[in-house]
């Protein structure tokens, strides 16, 4: 019988037969970091695969009249001018593999805990199919994120894309990280996606997740800040094909992306080294498209499956509409916005109740929990309108109702504190505020 050796042999004389394996052969002429400027490829496609050099990886990504910029993927040899660059008709994909479940792991399919590549590993196209509208079904279920003041107020559906965002310091991580904890009972896979970030911080996020019994199902998928800028911005469109590949499978997968601000910074860096045209804030001009074409592929699928996208994006100075804020606002199903004010205060998780949103509401809660939650938001509001205008009064000047309605305000934000690592369950939750209902919300204690 034929060994593995000899068909790869026999397969490589018929291409040399036909021509198959013609492939053409580049050169370096420019380096500008770890963007190349390549003469000599004249067929080459976007986001096709090329080798530079012996061992170095590299992709396309802006093709023009007489040359291509190709961006590194690895460099673990020096690049120079003149270096040969190798076609090879294929376009650049990540690696995967199911085992992967339980790990961190990076693009190219390597176990980040002992630097060795998974077997089995699989090709994951960087940027998947979109899932098409007829395939598409209403975001009714929801997704029980174990936070009060989320799964009371700002609910969040499976399929939907709910955005994060506030200020360095203001729990945005652990947030994000508490959702996932809160499904470690369910069927859910979780995915963290860690873009820019030191390996001692995802190391010790590893090692909380497991502590808290929800690594089983969770997959961290690792672009440290020390990897080369284009893995930092094709890590999340790979994260997101292998929620997809779950998904279509008919699993509920809940995927986590830290942090989209440090994404478009990798992006604009690309941009910034191969003259691409720059807009606002010196990010290229299509930066809103790089972000909306990867919070699309959140959806509920007909088939049963849902992908839910939860980005987190830095502000700051509590500015949320800077460029890169209000374009995830506008492609995402709502927000969540936390405060580095309430964060001093020692209100945790530190949301903004005022700002937050969630766009589609109660379609996805239970009658009971949208009946309380819409109740609760209006007193909610309501008191902290009134605050904004009396906090610094002398409370002996307030009318009595006045009173009663900031008293019951501050005992409503009592029972929505919560410490990191927690989760209520929505019926606790229900129980919670029905006893603060009932004693007229003036106890000013947490229940």
């Amino acid at each position: 019988m034929e060994n593995e050796v000899d068909k790869t042999i026999n397969k490589t004389l018929d291409e040399i037969r036909t021509g198959e394996n013609s492939y053409d052969v580049g050169r370096v002429v420019g380096i500008e970091d770890f963007v190349l400027k390549v003469i000599g490829l004249d067929d080459v496609m976007y986001y096709e695969r090329v080798i530079v050099g012996e061992k170095n990886i590299g992709y396309v990504i802006n093709i023009e009249t007489n040359f291509v910029n190709v961006a590194l993927l690895s460099r673990t040899e020096q690049v120079r001018i003149g270096d040969q660059v190798r076609q090879t008709k294929e376009p650049f994909t990540g690696k995967y593999s199911d085992d992967a479940v339980g790990r961190m792991i990076n693009i190219f399919g390597y176990d980040m805990q002992n630097n060795k590549q998974f077997e089995n590993l699989i090709p994951v196209d960087i940027e998947c199919e979109n899932t098409p509208i007829m395939e598409r079904a209403p975001v009714s279920r929801p997704l029980h994120t174990g936070i009060v003041g989320i799964d009371l107020l700002f609910p969040i559906g499976r399929g939907q894309r709910q955005l994060i965002l506030g200020d360095s310091k203001t729990g945005k991580t652990q947030l994000g990280l508490d959702i996932i904890a809160n499904q470690k009972n369910d069927k859910m896979i979780c995915i963290y996606v860690a873009v820019g970030k030191p390996k001692r911080e995802v190391k010790e996020i590893y090692y909380k997740l497991m502590q808290n019994g929800a690594m089983n199902r969770t997959i961290i998928i690792t672009a440290f800040n020390d990897d080369l800028p284009p893995v930092l911005a094709l890590t999340p469109y790979y994260a997101v094909s292998i929620a997809n590949m779950y998904m279509k499978n008919g699993n509920d997968v809940l995927v986590v992306i830290d942090d989209l601000r440090r994404h478009a910074d990798a992006y604009r860096e690309m941009g910034l080294l191969s003259e691409k045209t720059m807009g606002r804030d010196a990010y290229p001009t299509d930066i809103f498209f790089f972000h909306s074409r990867l919070l699309e592929k959140g959806c509920q699928h007909k088939d049963g499956g849902s992908l839910t996208i939860l980005p987190i994006v830095e502000t700051r100075t509590a500015e949320i509409t800077d460029y890169i804020s209000t374009n995830v606002i506008s492609i995402t199903d709502g927000q969540i916005v936390l405060s580095a004010k309430n964060m001093q205060q020692g209100i945790k998780p530190a949301i903004n109740y005022g700002l937050s949103v969630s766009r589609l509401g109660g379609n996805v809660q239970q009658p009971e929990m949208k009946k309380m939650g819409a109740a609760l938001r209006g007193r909610l509001l309501s008191y902290l309108e009134s605050k904004e205008v009396y906090e610094l009064a002398n409370s002996d000047q307030l009318s009595d109702s006045l009173k009663a309605k900031i008293a019951e305000g501050q005992s409503i934000i009592n029972n929505l504190v919560q410490p990191k690592w927690t989760n209520v369950t929505e019926a606790d939750a229900q129980a919670r505020f029905a006893k603060l209902f009932e004693n007229g919300g003036n106890n000013g204690q947490s229940q």
